[in-house]
């Protein structure tokens, strides 16, 4: 009987370390923050990011939701992308993620929040981040600003498509 209880003890040990094991490896957390962000889970994302990442996340979230469901977004697929090992620095770890199609290679930063790994998503880990990077601030809410109105009225067109469609099938 004890061995029973002791093996059970050790199977649910093991699941616990299982389970949270992914927020003491930065590479790992950043794979689960990749994994999220190519379902268009920003919820999910944000699990895995730091709380400055909001405002970026939110970014994403607008743009995603105005691309068409029906267009593969490919820009987090994990299968285009070749992660390195995590260079950790105390509270600090980098992992640089390699496109296989342009070359191109980004340096995601985690910081340690709360204990655990969470990607620091800034706009220099986005793809093109380079070109955002060098935008001040004001020229950010510029363009957050358009976002706005670009999402409204493609708000307001699907809005009276389904209008349009509504009195098509009433007729």
């Amino acid at each position: 009987m004890k061995k029973i209880i002791l093996s059970a003890i050790i199977l649910f040990a093991f699941g616990l370390i299982g389970c949270n094991s992914n927020s003491s490896d930065p590479k790992g957390v950043l794979m689960s923050f990749i994994d999220a962000l190519s379902k268009r889970d920003i919820e999910g994302a944000k699990k895995y990011a730091t709380k400055d990442s909001e405002a970026m996340l939110g970014m994403i979230q607008m743009m995603m939701s105005m691309a068409p469901k029906d267009v593969k977004d490919t820009t987090y697929d994990k299968s285009n992308m070749e992660f390195g090992d995590a260079k950790i620095d105390g509270d600090k770890a980098t992992v640089p993620v390699k496109n296989k199609k342009s070359g191109e290679t980004i340096n995601y930063t985690l910081k340690k929040e709360g204990g655990a790994w969470k990607v620091a998503f800034t706009k220099d880990a986005m793809p093109g981040g380079d070109k955002l990077k060098n935008m001040n601030n004001n020229e950010m809410d510029k363009m957050n600003n358009g976002m706005d109105s670009a999402s409204k009225m493609l708000q307001n067109m699907n809005k009276m498509n389904d209008n349009t469609n509504s009195e098509d099938t009433t007729n």
